[in-house]
């Protein structure tokens, strides 16, 4: 009986052993800082455009540091036609052209696309409105005939009383005196 106990005690402290080892292992598993390379260590502009930070100059095949503070680089560390960003086959100034030209479409785009609803929704609304005008002056003549139809209807109704007497009228020859 003793031996279970050992071998238990053993099984116990072979698990907190994996534990232990398992929670060492996790905590060594984050990442350190990332080492930042200067663009100027790039020799090509293959190496230094993916890098968004750099930029490559072919009138001087070097790779410089992208001036963050200004949106476009100065004259002076590269030529626009010259620079190259993003990619290699492609020069800063086509870019910032091709940029402007997407924005402006897209804008453009917004533009129409706002107009045209807004012209519709009038077309729609002056159509709604005529259709109430036109359903307005139905409800009207329907109501007029109605009207009509119930004068129709009270003055032959009186006609009928009339006749049979159920109506004091006194140019009517079966009327009753009243005062006989």
């Amino acid at each position: 009986m003793s031996g279970r106990s050992c071998d238990g005690a053993g099984l116990t402290a072979a698990l907190a052993l994996a534990v232990a080892l398992a929670l060492v292992t996790a905590g060594e598993c984050q990442t350190a800082a990332p080492i930042t390379v200067p663009c100027s260590t790039y020799r090509s502009c293959d190496s230094c455009v993916p890098h968004a930070k750099c930029l490559w100059c072919l009138t001087t095949n070097n790779c410089s540091d992208y001036p963050v503070s200004w949106l476009l680089p100065p004259p002076s560390l590269c030529p626009l036609a010259e620079a190259r960003w993003g990619v290699c086959w492609l020069n800063f100034e086509a870019l910032i052209i091709t940029l402007g030209v997407l924005g402006g479409f897209i804008l453009i785009s917004i533009t129409v696309c706002c107009c045209y609803c807004c012209c519709c929704r009038r077309t729609r609304s002056s159509r709604s409105d005529r259709d109430e005008e036109r359903m307005a002056r139905r409800r009207e003549e329907i109501r007029q005939r109605s009207e009509e139809r119930k004068v129709e209807r009270k003055t032959r109704h009186d006609e009928i009383r009339r006749k049979y007497g159920l109506i004091g009228d006194a140019d009517h020859p079966y009327s009753k005196f009243e005062n006989e």
